[in-house]
């Protein structure tokens, strides 16, 4: 049996130069995910207001026409 065919499937998908570094923690990538939350919270606050009153307005025509249906 050759060694080709030892290899499992896995081994066989993952044949690389470089040996794999296991498991670790990117803070990188977790910084920068936390500044892009950041930036998207400090943009939506001042959606916050427009937003709330859309809310309200479609809740209270959600009500109404529930109100006109049940009349009949």
């Amino acid at each position: 049996m050759s060694q080709e065919e030892s290899l499992s499937i896995p081994h066989k998908v993952y044949r690389t130069v470089t040996p794999r570094t296991g498991m670790r923690p990117d803070m990188e990538m977790d910084s920068i995910g936390w500044a892009m939350f950041l930036i998207l919270v400090m943009l939506f606050i001042p959606l916050l207001p427009f937003i709330a009153i859309v809310y309200v307005v479609s809740k209270v025509f959600g009500y109404l026409s529930n109100q006109r249906g049940t009349g009949e």
